[in-house]
């Protein structure tokens, strides 16, 4: 029997109950990516205002210690015009003086002045993340190029200072097979809720990107190898009891002579380790060979405090 379904009337109450409905359903399954958007969104406006801070520090040191040697100079030049009045031996001998006095300040100027250039160079790098050719539009984090940014200054600054970072490697477990069931929507979706978790779990000065596919990359700067392997065992517990999935992980720490691709290599090595050992795993690079990080939920210790900045 054929209906004619334009010709059924709808009461008009009923009609808008349903629309009312409708719309409710829809603004419950928009909230969460807004909610993403909202926590995302907090998260960059707080490490913004944080490179502010830094960046606003480095200027005033500069100032103070510029305007500190520069009246040490003026005074330097009044006494040698002073000194170019008296007798040439007894001027000599002062003015070597007088140029001692000024050569330990002027010293220490220019090794704050290198400092502080490098500092530029490092919080230069986390400006570089805030634009949009170095943002992943599906996720908001990173893209490939954000982190070879970030790397290239790490890089810079543990040859000049030492200063030690690592990094991690994740990837989702079994990605093509869900995105081949559930379909490449759901497979973005899930990738939004790791960044978003990730977010949540490393502190406000590390850089989170995607490398590439399901593959996403944590750079830890000022972290040895034991602390990055308690903050990556912790997204990895994090992962696995509040997603529907599970992702296993590379750690390695970088060297002195250390390169980008030689660092990415070594985390890419281990990831696979822990890919042919099962999964839901992470597995650290030592420099030599690839061990497992131990299987359980990271403790609160000292350590672990100072890799996760709690």
């Amino acid at each position: 029997m054929h209906v004619d379904w334009w010709s059924i009337q709808i009461p008009i109450p009923v009609a808008l109950a349903f629309v009312a409905t409708m719309g409710y359903l829809i603004s419950q399954w928009h909230r969460p990516v807004v909610n993403d958007i909202v926590i995302r969104s907090r998260r960059e406006l707080k490490r913004a205002q944080a490179v502010a801070s830094e960046l606003e520090k480095i200027n005033w040191t500069i100032r103070q210690s510029l305007e500190k040697h520069h009246a040490s100079v003026s005074k330097f030049k009044d006494r040698v015009g002073r000194l170019s009045e008296r007798q040439q031996e007894a001027a000599w001998k002062d003015l070597c003086q007088e140029a001692e006095s000024l050569l330990k300040p002027t010293l220490q100027l220019a090794t704050q002045l290198a400092g502080a250039y490098d500092e530029i160079r490092r919080q230069s790098a986390n400006l570089m993340t805030f634009t949009e050719v170095r943002t992943d539009p599906l996720t908001g984090i990173n893209n490939r190029r954000g982190l070879e940014d970030a790397l290239a200054a790490q890089l810079a600054l543990m040859g000049r200072y030492h200063s030690p970072f690592s990094l991690t490697m994740f990837d989702i477990d079994h990605f093509k097979q869900l995105n081949d069931r559930e379909g490449r929507l759901h497979g973005d979706r899930v990738l939004q809720e790791l960044s978003q978790l990730l977010e949540e779990c490393v502190r406000d000065t590390d850089i989170i990107a995607r490398y590439g596919g399901e593959e996403i990359v944590v750079l830890m700067p000022q972290t040895d190898l034991a602390g990055a392997c308690l903050l990556s065992e912790r997204v990895r517990f994090e992962v696995a009891n509040r997603l529907a999935i599970t992702v296993s992980g590379g750690v390695t720490a970088a060297e002195q002579s250390d390169t980008a691709e030689s660092l990415i290599g070594r985390a890419d090595t281990a990831l696979y380790s822990a890919k042919n050992a099962g999964r839901n795993r992470v597995f650290f690079h030592s420099g030599n060979d690839t061990q497992p990080v131990a299987e359980e939920k990271p403790q609160e210790d000292a350590a672990y405090a100072i890799a996760s900045g709690q």
